[in-house]
């Protein structure tokens, strides 16, 4: 990522840098309004959730991002991209990769099945 991208604090997608932020960039931390009316809700519990998963599966494994689920809330799309955003999050902070097809593929723009492991 290079100076002109972070990461948003809560989905993880990448910021990209506009002249409409030149003065106030460093203080940007939110993508959409969306993200900024989320920032008060719980990130870390599917952050924690992930990695505990993946470290009992163990080193080199992966998960589906649905198993942090219970059974009753696999289907919630809204929950689904909770787990999703939490998993962008760990990319950004080094801890975890997210896989296609065994590739690693840019958190900020997947699409389709994904499976999560541990960074080695």
């Amino acid at each position: 990522m290079s100076l002109d991208e972070k990461p948003c604090v809560v989905c993880g997608r990448t910021i990209t840098w506009r002249k409409a932020w030149e003065k106030n960039w460093s203080e940007i931390k939110y993508c959409s309004d969306q993200c900024r009316k989320s920032r008060s809700k719980d990130l870390s519990s599917f952050e924690n959730q992930i990695l505990d998963l993946l470290k009992k599966r163990g080193r080199g494994l992966t998960i589906c991002p649905s198993e942090v689920l219970p059974m009753e809330e696999k289907k919630d799309k809204a929950k689904m991209e909770e787990v999703r955003q939490a998993a962008r999050r760990l990319v950004h902070k080094g801890q975890l990769e997210i896989t296609q097809k065994g590739q690693i593929v840019d958190p900020s723009d997947f699409k389709g099945a994904i499976r999560l492991r541990l960074k080695s």
